[in-house]
């Protein structure tokens, strides 16, 4: 296999790729506070003519309790910044209009969520929705004479509306499954809306999917990226999953839709296929569609593949065959003939170009870090990129060459007060053979004299690349500056080391990955400067897990665990949690299915039953909201720690969910994981 071929070459590579400038050696360590104090870079929009960005930042108060966001432009050369807002509540999707004479918004400021539009240099706001109860996102159609929005309708009855003698009642009444999804009591779901655009605020449009009980977009992260105008305005292709309860809970089948404005008809474009089918995008000239499609239906983490359609014959055409890289947020060049994409390959998330003819895929950007968005107007490509040392800025790259200028230093002031650290990228041989890369950070100011206490980081997903991630929550750097070096394996069951490699964890939860998280600390803890017997676990999710079983199979490793929002038991995982394609998917099937050797295996290696086994000190964080894995499985390790005699203590946040977002409970969650840390691995 030609992935294998070159990963072998690099075996045994250890190789410093990547620290962060800085005007001296001897700097600040950033901290928690610091670091939760970055001011947040977020979508960005280029300009029709290629010359101005208008972009989001958000800024943490954690005072307040609050991130305020607020909108920015920029000239394409890095120069001119101007900030257009200041303190309208509730601000996002800012896009360029009218040729980029305006830009429109999203703002709560006439108190429910509108579209508005103003000015360049952010004045003359004018509001061009007045929805009742407001919208999420929209989407303008070509010639702006049309808007597409995104609402919550109901959905179902309430128990007042079944009794209406129970004003009070606050029971909800549930019948059937996906009666709740991530943090949500599934009461209303989004609809898409088409209204014509005038003089005055627009107050009600046309239900495109009226009398229908589905999503559209997708719950819980669909917006305006599942919208597409054609060229002509005459169609709106839309992604959506058309099922409900019981049935929805199953599948992942979501198709992509075109609806013609003009008769009102809906015709299913990628029926047949049985995996997700989303972001379709309509070809500058309009001859042609494209979306990203999974093959599989139920599988979550199926290849991200590329296809197109000719509208006119209905012919489709899997462009990215051969390519074992994940496709994301596509955009068409303005000839129609090639489409830029992002793809994440050796844990990296680069920019790549397909050109149609002949299906040439051709990877523009290259180094250690992780594009997260683009936009391509007048021949220019505008970028997100972070990497484990820097947050998220703006860069403008060249689409032939791949050269990347920043245009934005959200965050300069404080980066340049840091010392530097360092990330080492090696390949492990794994225990069946295969050969596995391992991000290694180092401390600032590292010392090789000297011994370092170590951290092994478990990533959730299961299906998710260790790129190169800038979070606010597990922070590489921040670990780092904490003098923690930091062992970051890229185990089975990731994507951006082929379909193989990713594929292996579904039905194996406990087999490879955790003999690849063995290995990978084993491996660097042979290095003189790491302290073997000041190891730590942590990881969150599907990486929770990890960390609850290694506690019963670690032999004496480790010194101290955290898992947060972790599977403790994965029967009543099954039997809770909401999206059960994703459950029968990855865990090969129900527990009661006693003919399924993948499923009777992946139950009988349950965590909460190698409880008799742990004998290390362990911290447990979870949410109350979180209904993806419910806040449950968190308190039953944290009882079953406390119940064997093991030090334990539980973070439990009764308004976060899968995620923790408020300022003052993330500062929480990092004083109580580093408190924990030093306790154990710092005496």
């Amino acid at each position: 296999m030609k992935i294998k071929k070159q990963l072998t070459a690099l075996i045994a590579a250890s190789t410093l790729v990547g620290t962060l400038p800085a005007s001296a050696h001897e700097g600040q360590h950033m901290t928690p506070e610091m670091m939760l104090s970055l001011a947040r870079v977020g979508a960005s929009s280029l300009s029709p003519d290629g010359k101005t960005i208008v972009y989001s930042v958000g800024f943490p108060n954690i005072k307040e309790n609050k991130i305020r966001t607020e909108l920015f432009s920029i000239a394409s050369n890095g120069t001119g910044r101007r900030q257009l807002t200041k303190g309208i509540a509730g601000l996002h999707g800012a896009r360029w209009i009218q040729q980029g004479r305006r830009i429109s918004y999203i703002s709560s400021e006439s108190g429910e969520p509108q579209v508005w539009t103003m000015a360049p240099d952010g004045t003359d706001r004018k509001q061009v929705t007045r929805i009742e109860g407001g919208l999420s996102d929209y989407l303008f159609s070509p010639d702006e004479t049309k808007l597409a929005y995104i609402k919550e309708i109901t959905f179902g009855k309430s128990t007042k509306e079944v009794y209406p003698d129970l004003p009070k009642a606050t029971g909800r009444i549930v019948t059937d499954l996906m009666y709740k999804h991530w943090d949500e009591w599934v009461e209303t779901i989004p609809h898409i809306f088409i209204a014509s655009v005038g003089s005055e605020p627009i107050t009600s449009g046309k239900d495109i999917l009226e009398g229908e009980p589905y999503e559209a977009p997708t719950k819980p992260f669909g917006g305006s990226e599942e919208l597409s105008w054609s060229p002509d305005g005459k169609t709106l292709a839309y992604s959506s999953r058309k099922k409900t309860g019981l049935e929805y809970s199953l599948s992942t089948n979501t198709d992509i839709y075109l609806y013609d404005l003009a008769s009102g008809a809906t015709r299913n474009i990628t029926e047949g296929n049985g995996g997700y089918d989303t972001h379709p995008r309509f070809s500058p000239d309009g001859s042609k569609i494209s979306w990203i499609s999974m093959e599989r239906d139920g599988y979550e983490a199926d290849l991200k593949r590329l296809f197109i359609q000719e509208l006119k014959t209905g012919k489709k055409t899997f462009l990215t065959d051969g390519f074992e890289y994940d496709v994301d947020e596509t955009v068409w060049s303005p000839d129609s003939k090639s489409i830029f994409f992002l793809a994440t390959k050796h844990a990296e998330a680069q920019l790549w170009e397909l050109a149609l003819k002949g299906r040439k895929i051709r990877q523009i950007t290259t180094g250690m870090h992780d594009y997260t968005s683009l936009d391509l107007q007048a021949g220019r490509l505008l970028a997100g990129r972070q990497s484990y040392t820097l947050p998220t800025d703006l860069y403008l790259v060249d689409p032939k060459t791949g050269r990347a200028d920043q245009l934005t230093h959200e965050n300069k002031e404080t980066l340049d007060r840091l010392s530097p650290i360092s990330v080492e990228k090696r390949w492990v041989k794994t225990t069946d053979g295969g050969n596995m890369l391992v991000w290694v950070i180092l401390p600032p100011n590292f010392d090789k004299t000297k011994k370092y206490p170590a951290l092994l980081f478990c990533q959730g997903g299961p299906q998710s690349a260790v790129s190169q991630f800038f979070s606010y929550r597990w922070n590489m750097r921040l670990m780092a500056e904490q003098g923690y070096i930091v062992i970051a394996p890229n185990r089975h069951g990731v994507p951006s080391f082929g379909k193989a490699w990713n594929e292996q964890i579904s039905g194996d939860y406990s087999g490879q990955n955790i003999q690849d998280y063995l290995t990978a600390v084993d491996e660097v803890k042979k290095e003189p400067w790491v302290d073997a017997d000041r190891l730590g676990c942590v990881g969150a999710s599907y990486g929770g897990y990890s960390v609850f079983y290694l506690a019963g199979v670690h032999q004496k490793r480790f010194k101290a665990f955290i898992a947060h929002a972790g599977i403790f038991n994965l029967e009543m995982q099954y039997m809770t949690t909401e999206e059960m394609w994703f459950a029968n998917w990855d865990m090969g099937g129900a527990p009661w299915e006693k003919d399924n050797a993948v499923a009777q295996r992946t139950f009988a290696n349950s965590p909460h039953k190698l409880v008799g086994n742990w004998d290390t000190p362990i911290l447990v964080i979870h949410g109350e909201r979180d209904y993806r894995i419910l806040a449950g499985q968190g308190m039953a390790a944290f009882n079953a720690a406390k119940l064997r005699g093991i030090p334990a203590e539980l973070l439990i946040y009764p308004d976060e969910n899968h995620w923790i977002l408020r300022p003052q409970n993330a500062l929480l969650w990092q004083r109580t994981y580093f408190d924990w840390l030093d306790k154990y691995l710092k005496k």
